[in-house]
């Protein structure tokens, strides 16, 4: 159940960062509050992860995985270009994360 927390995480987490891209710096209230309320679900469901998933893995796999999926978002959705430093960086992220979810034996306590 906790990795079925830490994917609602991610899920809300990137509605919440691109909600907050369309918010125009909080310009568009309503677009602004949204992104607010979808950070604050990202975090509930982080917080229930947190209880079998250590701290340190549970953020590098959030934070990557988000990246990753923003990223993508940004390219598809907003036309926003990747040079090859930004798309190698993504990249490494990824297989950090690849490698923590395969070789790690400290994903779950």
């Amino acid at each position: 159940m906790h990795w079925i927390y830490l994917t609602l995480a991610i899920v809300a987490e990137v509605i919440g960062t691109s909600v907050l891209k369309q918010s125009d710096g909080f310009s568009r209230v309503g677009l602004g509050a949204f992104s607010v309320v979808s950070f604050g679900v990202a975090l509930f469901f982080l917080s229930l992860a947190l209880r079998a998933i250590p701290l340190g893995i549970a953020y590098a796999i959030w934070a990557g995985v988000g990246i990753v999926i923003i990223s993508l978002i940004g390219v598809v959705v907003f036309r926003q270009g990747l040079d090859a430093p930004a798309i190698l960086g993504i990249a490494l992220i990824l297989g950090g994360v690849v490698i923590i979810n395969v070789f790690s034996n400290a994903t779950v306590h």
